[in-house]
């Protein structure tokens, strides 16, 4: 039976203190001015003139102190003694946007990824059949055997035999590696829409999962813009999009090679972007055209795609702005691999890629 089941509403911000208040605040704020702190003071000055954040008590520059003691901030001579974020910082950021986006996770045992297959797995099912040869001890239900022992057999003359055996089905657990592909060319803040912080986030929260529930999983973030490369994951929080066109075939040839030195079976790209390739390099020059649907971009694109599929290699992409070009490009990218696309709004972006992340997993066979 269906229905509804309400619960005390407790309302966690009620009991935080001031500088909670403001440390999460602060820590947005350090996202959307990729990891300037500096810009992040000012803008939490701004907010507090407005808003009167702080009272006669505790000021802001009481805060900035705490942030010191804590360990969140400190001084970058690289930078002239200015304030720069701390590693701590940036493993907080990395929690709260997991936090945000994915709900509260536990940190798991194994964090391995359930697949469709059954067999001598991991993971047991309510799934029940008859023992067959090659079957291992520990897979044997001996409750359920005994059982059958019992009937087949009766308690005065007890034996447990072959045809008694039940074998508990279990679930395959699997490793994976994916290339997140974050594009970073210039429409990604354009419009008067911020589209690189949530990806970001997105990005941050992903690595943190992964960390956090799949271990064994491995994670590369590549940028692309007018040329790719790769990002550890500390670097997301300073993230900044560039003067760039779209260059997803550089991107593309080095999440494949990346993909390449990894040793499981099981590998994806998942793709945000918000507009259809206008760039590609050649012999050293760049060849670009914003104006429509180049056919020499697109077919290198698409060629890219093809390649990824003969791999087996799915491409998950994520359109965050609808372009009629960009849809158009995305359904011929798409069949090409073989892959998903989904249209989702910046804030639905995480939870389409979780979702993804957490059923497209299969074990391969071959």
């Amino acid at each position: 039976m269906l229905g509804f089941q309400f619960t005390r509403f407790y309302d966690k911000k009620k009991n935080q203190t001031l500088f909670e208040r403001l440390f999460d605040l602060f820590m947005e704020m350090l996202v959307h001015t990729s990891g300037d702190v500096e810009e992040a003071i000012d803008w939490l000055r701004e907010l507090d003139k407005e808003h009167k954040l702080t009272d006669e008590n505790y000021t802001i520059d009481d805060f900035i102190e705490d942030l010191k003691k804590k360990g969140f901030i400190d001084q970058d001579p690289t930078k002239g003694g200015q304030r720069a974020m701390t590693a701590k910082t940036e493993q907080v950021i990395r929690s709260k946007s997991l936090d945000q986006i994915f709900g509260k996770l536990k940190k798991g045992g194994k964090g391995d990824h359930k697949t469709l297959f059954k067999g001598n797995g991991d993971e047991p099912t309510p799934d029940k059949r008859k023992f067959q040869f090659g079957d291992r001890h520990e897979q044997i239900s001996f409750t359920e055997s005994i059982r059958n022992a019992q009937i087949n057999n009766g308690i005065g003359d007890f034996k447990l035999t072959e045809n008694d055996l039940e074998i508990e089905e279990r679930e395959f657990k699997t490793s994976s590696a994916t290339v997140l592909m974050i594009d970073i060319s210039h429409s990604m803040i354009l419009y008067g829409e911020d589209r690189i912080t949530p990806a970001k986030k997105v990005a941050m929260a992903l690595a943190e999962l992964i960390k956090r529930r799949y271990p064994k999983d491995t994670l590369d973030i590549v940028v692309f813009g007018n040329d790719a490369w790769q990002i550890s994951v500390k670097d997301l929080p300073y993230l900044k999009v560039g003067p760039y066109h779209t260059n997803t075939v550089a991107g593309l040839e080095l999440a494949m090679d990346l993909l390449r030195r990894r040793k499981t079976s099981n590998k994806q790209i998942f793709m945000i972007t918000d507009g259809k390739p206008t760039c590609i390099k050649e012999n050293g020059d760049y060849y670009k055209n914003s104006w429509g649907i180049d056919p020499k971009i697109l077919n290198k694109t698409l060629n890219l795609a093809i390649q990824c599929r003969k791999l087996k290699i799915p491409i998950t992409t994520f359109m965050i702005a609808k372009d009629a070009y960009l849809q158009q490009f995305v359904e011929e990218f798409t069949e090409a691999n073989s892959g998903r696309a989904f249209y989702t709004s910046l804030k639905g972006l995480g939870e389409f890629i979780f979702h993804d992340y957490e059923t497209n997993r299969r074990k391969r066979t071959f």
